[in-house]
């Protein structure tokens, strides 16, 4: 595809009014002001006026089946939550439920430009099954929950993940990653997770991990683990000595951010769900200051509602203003960055995140003729607080479409959302 006279947000996230961006294969491979000289070895020509380019999102932290839940688990704390709605509705979920759950979030996120999502739940092979039909990337783990004192060797998940790592680890020309997880430090063991860390630490890997959603959760680690915090329990274990995408952060301290700084672990900041479960606010403004790696998530719908992660940018940009009383606190561009760039590292994708030349074509574009984009005197400004997930006309993953103008050519998505809507309707029946 040769996108021609396109405005787009190069790899720094400044604002081009006139390129010509050729993708080849799964690559980005041209970038020009003006047409390339062999214009016609990248096939088609999409037309650019009134659109802009931006580099696709990636979500650091999902449950993607959990659209089966969508509107089921409401105005809980996340204690009463999980233990009330989430595990009982879950524990009647079968692997077919969660290859249809999983199947809708990847239209849905890729109707609002998301291509790559990290992914935390049950039934893998079938999660696999959607995410590659359905054209996107993911880095998927098998959720654990290690309430028994054994070793992880005893879990039935361990030979699982041994065979999917051995099975779908760089499935689908590598979009498919397998990860790690360790739920959180109050619903596993020690030894546990010692051993996890050691595994992903032999095999190269990567891990996944809730840290410090709540007040109550940190109080309570501090009362099992002789005043360690979370962050501190788990640094001194060793599950910061491997890459890590800890999830939340919500209740961290100084002290905790000197650890996750000093490891280079991915926080994955989730506004929207830690606002409505009433879990709080991340520091995200010290993290930055800090030069931390900050990425995006959307979590689950039980505690989201929708996967446009433009809602989490906008809300990300404002809450901090009014928290912190200063305007000037985040910047869209930092926002920008934690869903694009830095969302791809926290993936261990190198060359994914940025409009550049020799990175893979994960892109977004949006049609910014409606009223909202008008003037685009800055135009990162208008993306994250004027325009909208449903200004996205076109997502391109590794080069190939997954959506365009209500279209998603690996998802009959008219069946997808009938078996949704089937299937949260047999689970609630059954509870």
């Amino acid at each position: 595809m040769l996108f021609k006279e396109i405005a787009i947000l190069d790899e720094n996230l400044d604002f081009q009014p006139s390129k010509w961006v050729g993708v080849e294969g799964d690559a980005i491979t041209y970038i020009g002001d003006a047409a390339p000289g062999d214009a016609q070895r990248f096939g088609r020509v999409y037309e650019g006026a009134g659109k802009l380019m931006m580099p696709a999102l990636y979500n650091a932290h999902a449950h993607a089946p959990m659209t089966l839940l969508r509107g089921f688990a409401e105005n809980l704390p996340l204690q009463r939550w999980l233990e009330e709605k989430c595990w009982p509705f879950e524990a009647k979920m079968t692997p077919e439920d969660n290859y249809w759950a999983t199947l809708l979030a990847c239209a849905e996120m890729a109707r609002y430009g998301v291509v790559s999502f990290s992914d935390m739940y049950y039934a893998t092979p079938e999660r696999v099954r959607a995410v590659t039909e359905a054209g996107l990337k993911a880095n998927l783990c098998e959720g654990l929950l290690a309430f028994e004192p054994k070793p992880y060797a005893e879990y039935p998940i361990a030979a699982k993940n041994e065979e999917y790592v051995r099975t779908l680890h760089g499935s689908a020309n590598g979009r498919i990653l397998m990860d790690y997880n360790i739920h959180a430090e109050y619903t596993s063991n020690q030894q546990v997770c010692e051993e996890i860390a050691q595994i992903v630490a032999d095999k190269g890997l990567r891990l996944h991990v809730h840290v410090s959603e709540t007040e109550k959760e940190v109080a309570e680690c501090r009362e099992r683990h002789d005043g360690l915090s979370p962050v501190e329990y788990f640094a001194q274990i060793g599950v910061f000595d491997v890459p890590c995408t800890a999830a939340h952060c919500v209740w961290v301290d100084d002290a905790d951010l000197d650890i996750l700084q000093d490891k280079g672990v991915f926080v994955a900041n989730n506004p929207v769900s830690n606002m409505k479960l009433g879990s709080g606010f991340a520091p995200i403004p010290k993290m930055l200051a800090r030069g931390m790696n900050v990425c995006v998530g959307s979590d689950g719908m039980a505690s989201n509602n929708n996967h446009d992660l433009f809602s989490d940018l906008y809300v990300m940009g404002l809450i901090y203003k009014g928290s912190t009383l200063d305007p000037a606190v985040v910047d869209p561009k930092q926002i920008l960055r934690a869903a694009t760039r830095t969302g791809a590292l926290s993936q261990g994708r190198e060359d994914c995140g940025a409009i550049k030349e020799g990175f893979k074509a994960d892109l977004a574009v949006l049609d910014v003729t409606g009223p909202q984009w008008c003037p685009m005197t800055q135009p990162d400004y208008n993306v994250v607080f004027a325009g909208d997930g449903s200004d996205v006309v076109l997502t391109l993953c590794d080069g190939q479409v997954v959506y365009e103008d209500g279209s998603w050519p690996g998802v009959d998505l008219e069946r997808v959302k009938a078996q949704v809507a089937e299937r949260a309707e047999r689970i609630i029946s059954e509870l």
